[in-house]
């Protein structure tokens, strides 16, 4: 911590860094006096130090001094240990901050239940998408498609990961109850049927290709349907790491899209 230098009425300069002081000598030199302030009293009090005209204003200042140090020396106790974290809480405009116990702990921002079934009903809607990208190396030579689908696969794959810890943080299951996935299965945006799928299995080469960016457009088209219905619901989408997942994986996926969309036309 740098010194404190308080400037004396007598030719005097307190320093307080730790526990010592320097004073100008009468010939203009500086002398340091190290270790307990209180250990050198006589030597400040020391007639040879001062010079005789100003005697009186000398003791003067160094009662000063030592009032000075020891007022200083107990903040410095009050601060505590130097090491420990300081927290402060900043305040609203024109309101002072807070500072705050040292144990202080961050609290996670209330969410709405829109906010985990979006989160329960996209880790569903991933998990068919990685499902479709795993049929690629069986069904098709398209060097093209493979390379997307692993693209698609490795993102979505993560992306599942970041769902089930963002619900785990947050004590919330990371799936729906049985019920609850039928009944979202049916209704969520984009999802392939059964029927789709199916077809998707059976077919190979050229057709598997066609089918797989229709379906796999179609599943992303859903996916951008429910990341704008949780922006249109009202008090969800707040959560900070929320609103970056689902806005990245909206551009993602247009992204993507406009990729397959050109994939098919090459196609034509």
């Amino acid at each position: 911590m740098a010194p404190l230098v308080v400037p004396m009425i007598t030719g005097f300069n307190l320093i307080f860094g730790g526990l010592h002081l320097v004073y100008w000598d009468s010939e203009g030199g500086a002398a340091a006096l190290r270790g307990s302030i209180f250990e050198n009293v006589n030597m400040l009090c020391s007639v040879e130090m001062l010079s005789n005209s100003h005697k009186h204003l000398s003791w003067l200042a160094v009662v000063f001094a030592l009032l000075l140090a020891a007022s200083t020396t107990t903040a410095y106790a009050q601060q505590g240990d130097p090491e420990q974290p300081v927290v402060v809480q900043p305040g609203a405009p024109g309101k002072p901050s807070k500072t705050l116990p040292p144990d202080t702990t961050g609290k996670l921002p209330p969410r709405a239940h829109a906010d985990v079934e979006f989160m329960q009903g996209m880790i569903l809607h991933h998990q068919q998408a990685v499902e479709m990208t795993a049929l690629i190396v069986s069904h098709t030579e398209n060097k093209e498609l493979r390379t997307l689908g692993a693209r698609i696969s490795s993102s979505q794959a993560d992306e599942i990961k970041f769902m089930k810890r963002w619900l785990t943080a947050r004590g919330e299951p990371v799936s729906m109850s049985m019920e609850g996935m039928q009944h979202h299965a049916m209704l969520m945006p984009g999802m392939l049927t059964p029927q789709q799928m199916e077809a998707l299995r059976k077919a190979k080469g050229a057709e598997f290709d066609h089918l797989f960016l229709t379906g796999m457009i179609q599943h992303h088209n859903g996916a951008l349907a429910m990341v704008k219905d949780l922006f249109d619901t009202a008090g969800a989408g707040q959560d900070a790491e929320l609103f970056d997942f689902a806005t990245d994986a909206d551009n993602t996926q247009r992204a993507e899209i406009r990729v397959m969309e050109t994939m098919l036309e090459k196609k034509k």
